[in-house]
């Protein structure tokens, strides 16, 4: 299965530079690419992207707000968004997260790091560098929390459980190890959770389990 892949990025120069990594991988296509995010949201529903690798600063609509519109609109539902930033340590971590994004990774990444990035979110998982993850949760702590208490009181003991791993960073086959789970059964956990607590995400459910107290920074997995 070819991966369909959307550029936003105002630099010509970057841009030729992911194209030439990403073409060059037999399950990776570039479909297009943006210089502002009005065209970025423009061309992912005409491209019908899998993942859009979006710059946080351009011109006109900037990339925060580009994935948020992608994120509201339901006949994009589908299109995961990897933003690719030299600010790994600022609040537009959070943003970004917030905004609907499932990756997020510095520009200083190398190319088989970028690939591999590309293909984690595309399966639907979350990616954020180590400067990401830290700056997250920093933020997440000073933010005050989106989704109320009583939100997580709607999730089994089992999708609580689940979502704390989520938010330790584990993927669904390293959660389905841990708990005795079938890998198809971790994931349906996780998207139960996603929905209940209206994340679109792994990477807003990482936010939600640490702005609620569920995780807190220095705990390790149980």
């Amino acid at each position: 299965m070819t991966i369909r892949v959307l550029l936003a990025d105002d630099q010509a120069l970057i841009r030729a530079g992911y194209k030439m990594i990403l073409d060059a991988e037999p399950d990776l296509e570039v479909v297009g690419e943006a210089v502002n995010g009005r065209d970025a949201v423009f061309l992912a529903r005409t491209t019908r992207a899998d993942v859009v690798l979006m710059d946080i600063r351009m011109p006109e609509v900037d990339g925060i707000e580009a994935t948020r519109r992608i994120a509201a609109d339901d006949d994009l539902a589908g299109v995961r968004i990897l933003v690719l930033t030299t600010f790994e340590n600022d609040e537009n971590v959070l943003h970004a997260v917030r905004a609907g994004a499932s990756g997020f990774l510095g520009k200083n990444v190398g190319p088989d790091e970028l690939i591999h990035a590309i293909r984690v979110v595309a399966a639907g998982d979350a990616l954020l560098s180590p400067k990401a993850t830290r700056g997250l949760v920093q933020h997440v702590l000073d933010q005050p929390a989106p989704v109320p208490h009583t939100a997580l009181d709607q999730l089994t003991d089992r999708e609580r459980e689940v979502l704390a791993l989520v938010a330790f960073g584990l993927s669904n086959e390293d959660i389905a190890e841990r708990l005795t789970l079938s890998p198809l059964t971790a994931k349906t956990h996780v998207n139960r959770a996603m929905t209940k607590l209206g994340a679109r995400d792994r990477a807003q459910l990482v936010v939600i389990a640490y702005q609620n107290g569920l995780v807190r920074p220095g705990d390790t997995p149980p």
